[in-house]
């Protein structure tokens, strides 16, 4: 099976020389500074011939000269030194639209392995997608690597320090450089070179990454991880961006973007994004259709579950297409619920994804025997099977519970509605609510999250506003701009049985500030502009009635959330409970 981790110590990986695998205190010969290397490409080739010192001849006077001083040499090359500390040792990588060149490198003064990437003043004649100079183009790259200084996050490799231009023994033709830690393991083209990956192996090594570039959405500050090669994947399996000063242009949704790139290429092996980049990384594009869209995962190999199919889509699909995933903090939340369900479902056999069993998988390929690496696995295994056991006794229970039940009262189970039973038509499904208290309170039959951006925030937990347990609630994302920065609002559809005149309704929220739009709707799945505003309201913090007075029976009431709570870039509410009460009673 192949493994998200490094090869073993004191071996090469694939197309690293073999002191990139080496230990970070250098032992081999210092290469001379001007020494040409024969591993630039054509895209980033600006480099003149190295200049030799020049002897000047004068006439005989009494004034001593002093010698001639070797200028910088121009350009990066294997055994160059930056800034009188970093020696470069092995380029890893280019990103042309940024021309930027990233180096593994040595700190001589620390005697350790460190990431450099440089920027270069770009080659004659090259086309990029900004107007911008080269000079401005740099500092406003650098701008940003300053301003993320204080920024650290597993997700990341953490930033050690930026160079400008004009430093010393910095180049002419650099424009500046950022020094973060180095990541050790393989490049994604590495990992996915030795075959396919488990999907979810997939999942877990993209979560960090996606939780790195959430924080630094909150922060006002973006990754650039749609480059393949700013990527590696630690020996943990664990995706982190290595290389610092993305693109001057990059946004949070090229980062969003970015995250889909990289989970699409560790389930199928392709880059999606730029074909450019992708050969640069040593990976084939992604096989599209006729059309030009992305085939999805789950057509390329077998076991990819719908939750990453559709988390693929989303991600790199065109903006506005239904499904598609705005933030950051959507990507790492479906990604935790999937590593969450997985750890949950780990005593069931796993769906077939093409790959082999490891020895660390519960389940084995069949006819094939091996010994745990865990002593403790035999404990872990009967502790969970006894929990297992008690929940199976459980669901029996309840089943038989609901069974006698059905034989006891063949009616079916009651709409309550001001306390008073009203019993469903025979020709519709007889759908059980949630418990209501006592009152004269409305159970709704069924909710769901309303948002017409095609993302709901958190649709598994809308039930919880008609649960009656004041511990269970249902919230929004966390956003660091308010709305309608990234949509006009989020709300919450709860629907009857059949229509009913409301006098008023009561949400029990503890986000203060909170702007909520009572409306109704023609169905579930109105668009907005269908709905009717009955009222507006601000919740306070607690339990926050809503008069209903005047308004028309309704069937379907939608609370649409225009304003959020909060500030300081972290935006989000929640809602506890919600009560409907009859007009007359």
């Amino acid at each position: 099976m192949s493994e998200l981790a490094s090869p073993p110590s004191g071996a090469a990986a694939p197309g690293e020389s073999p002191d990139d695998s080496a230990a970070s205190v250098d032992t081999a010969p210092r290469v001379p500074e001007q020494q040409r290397s024969d591993e630039r490409p054509d895209d980033l080739s600006n480099d003149t011939a190295t200049e030799q010192p020049t002897v000047r001849t004068t006439p005989a006077t009494d004034v001593p000269t002093a010698p001639a001083v070797p200028p910088v040499p121009s350009g990066t090359i294997a055994g160059s030194l930056l800034a009188s500390r970093y020696r470069l040792r092995t380029r890893v990588g280019t990103d042309p639209a940024a021309c930027a060149e990233f180096w593994r490198a040595e700190d001589t003064i620390l005697r350790r392995d460190v990431a450099v990437t440089v920027l270069r003043r770009p080659a004659p004649g090259a086309v990029l997608a900004d107007d911008l100079s080269d000079t401005a183009r740099a500092e406003q790259m650098v701008v940003r690597a300053l301003r993320s200084g204080s920024f650290e996050h597993d997700g990341c490799a953490r930033l050690l320090d930026v160079l400008t231009p004009g430093a010393a023994s910095v180049p002419d033709d650099v424009l500046g450089a950022a020094v973060t830690e180095w990541v050790p393991g393989r490049s994604l083209g590495e990992v996915v070179a030795d075959g396919l990956i488990k999907p979810l192996a997939a999942a877990r090594a993209v979560a960090p990454l996606a939780a790195a570039a959430e924080a630094a959405h909150r922060h006002g500050l973006v990754l650039g991880c749609d480059h393949p090669q700013r990527v590696r994947i630690t020996p943990d399996g664990r995706a982190q961006l290595c290389f610092a000063l993305p693109r001057s242009d990059v946004t949070p949704a090229d980062d969003v973007r970015g995250l889909g790139a990289v989970l699409y290429t560790l389930l199928t092996s392709q880059w999606p994004l730029s074909s450019a980049d992708a050969a640069r990384a040593g990976l084939p594009a992604a096989e599209r259709t006729p059309a030009g869209a992305l085939l999805p995962p789950s057509e390329l190999r077998p076991g990819v579950p719908v939750e990453l199919d559709t988390l693929t889509r989303g991600t790199l699909g065109p903006d506005g297409a239904p499904g598609h995933v705005h933030t950051a903090a959507a990507v790492q939340r479906l990604l935790s619920e999937v590593v969450a369900e997985d750890d949950r479902m780990a005593l069931f056999p796993p769906a077939h994804d093409g790959v082999p069993s490891s020895p660390e998988d519960v389940w084995q390929d069949r006819g094939r025997t091996v010994t745990p690496t865990d002593p403790q696995r035999r404990r872990k295994m009967t502790i969970a099977l006894t929990a297992l056991a008690a929940a199976v006794l459980m669901v029996l229970g309840y089943l038989g519970v609901q069974l006698g039940a059905m034989f006891v009262d063949s009616g079916g189970p009651p709409i309550v509605v001001e306390g008073e039973p009203v019993q469903p038509e025979q020709a519709q499904p007889q759908v059980a609510p949630a418990p209501a208290p006592a009152g004269p309170t409305v159970g709704g039959l069924a909710v769901e999250v309303y948002d017409q951006g095609g993302d709901p925030d958190n649709s598994d937990r809308a039930a919880r506003v008609i649960d009656h347990n004041p511990a269970t609630a249902w919230g929004t994302s966390t956003y660091y701009q308010q709305f309608p920065a990234y949509r006009p609002g989020i709300g919450i559809m709860v629907s009857f049985a059949s229509a009913v005149q409301l006098s008023d309704l009561t949400i029990e929220s503890p986000s203060r500030g909170t702007v909520v739009e009572v409306r109704s709707a023609p169905s579930a799945d109105s668009p907005l502009s269908e709905t009717q505003k009955i009222t507006e309201v601000t919740l306070g913090s607690g339990r926050t009635p809503v008069s209903l007075a005047g308004s028309q029976p309704v069937e379907h009431v939608l609370l649409w959330i225009t304003k959020l709570s909060g500030g300081d870039e972290q935006y989000s509410s929640e809602i506890g409970e919600v009560e409907f009460r009859r007009a007359g009673a």
